[in-house]
């Protein structure tokens, strides 16, 4: 434990801090893997309805700089591309 009073401050920051980064992170993976188990299943309006969420989340990440702004793009590309790609199979 720190001795100093605002180091110790700053450490139980620290831990809130990380708390919440690491729910924000977890249900951004969550609704990725939602999105893909939609598409894996072939159902357009559960996979319409997840990609939004999923979109959302992504989004949200890459602005609070818990991700990087270009792998947000990348994984947005990754679903826009199978959700097209559902598309053109029908």
């Amino acid at each position: 434990m720190a001795n100093i009073k605002s180091s110790a401050k700053r450490a139980m920051l620290i831990e809130k801090t990380t708390a919440k980064n690491k729910a924000a992170k977890s249900l951004m993976k969550t609704n990725i893997k939602k999105f893909d188990a939609a598409v894996a299943d072939d159902d357009r309006k559960a996979a319409e309805g997840a990609f939004k969420e999923a979109v959302k989340t992504v989004d949200r990440a890459a602005t609070k700089n818990l991700i990087h702004k270009n792998k947000a793009a990348r994984r947005k590309s990754v679903m826009t591309r199978k959700l097209d790609a559902m598309e053109s199979k029908k």
